[in-house]
């Protein structure tokens, strides 16, 4: 019968981080610090584009941002950051099928969070100093999205947190199971596009513009911009896309694997 190349991906995915996690906390976290930083470099340079081209063509804005976005995930798969939300499907298949415990699973997610978050406050600090950023406004394009999200209700931000980490995780899958380079390429560009043009939740993401918002010129500006709003939305959001990217891309797909049949993701 054919081997699966789904559970050795996850399998040596899981080996790999728990490894690390165990022997160098500092160069998991590390790891994770880019992560947060590379989605914020994408986010800040999208944005200002976003602003551009809506005074040449209003409304353009929202087709360009998620374009730019996107090659921040790019970033992250092709340079081997930990991003929390790709964890979730990898952690949650290799916990079911017991390449990992389940309690060493969640050590390593509340761990990689909370240094996406660290990245994005790095960068998104340089970025609101930056002279991009110094002439921000309350009409600007990220200070409108930042709104929008704290806006939304709990419900909605479950909901939106699910459907985020579904398409972030088709991308993931399509890196770890094509194996065309650029086709990978163009894969994870186009579900990561998907997902932030339909404005979905994703907690890094969300982690990367309320981290530009919070250090610039206009936060004080901000509706719903307060500290308990924040761990609310992000709170709800990281619910949401655990459920998304674990419940149900990663144990779905643990399941089709892990029994000796024909039909296997090779």
């Amino acid at each position: 019968m054919p081997q699966s190349t789904f559970i050795s991906k996850i399998e040596a995915a899981c080996l790999k981080k728990e490894a690390l996690f165990d022997q160098s906390k500092g160069k998991y976290a590390l790891r994770s610090i880019f992560a947060g930083a590379f989605l914020t470099f994408s986010t800040g340079a999208g944005a200002i584009a976003a602003d551009l081209i809506n005074k040449i063509v209003p409304g353009f804005g929202r087709f360009l941002f998620p374009f730019i976005f996107a090659w921040g995930l790019a970033y992250i798969v092709f340079l081997n950051a930990e991003l929390v939300t790709s964890n979730m499907m990898f952690l949650t298949a290799g916990s079911y099928l017991k390449k990992i415990s389940w309690k060493k699973s969640l050590s390593i997610l509340l761990f990689c969070t909370f240094f996406n978050l660290v990245g994005t406050l790095i960068v998104g600090w340089a970025f609101a100093n930056s002279a991009a950023y110094a002439t921000l406004s309350h009409d600007s394009f990220i200070v409108g999205v930042v709104e929008t999200k704290l806006a939304r209700t709990n419900d909605l931000v479950l909901l939106e947190g699910i459907i985020a980490n579904i398409f972030v995780n088709i991308a993931i899958l399509s890196f770890i199971l094509v194996k065309d380079g650029t086709a990978k390429l163009c894969l994870v560009l186009s579900a990561i596009y998907m997902f932030v043009f339909l404005t979905n939740e994703h907690l890094a993401a969300n982690f990367a513009s309320f981290s530009i918002v919070k250090f610039s010129v206009v936060a004080d500006q901000v509706a719903h911009f307060d500290f308990l709003n924040i761990l609310r939305h992000w709170g709800v959001t990281f619910l949401g896309n655990l459920i998304g990217g674990g419940i149900l891309i990663g144990l779905p797909y643990a399941w089709l694997n892990s029994k000796q049949t024909d039909y296997v993701d090779e």
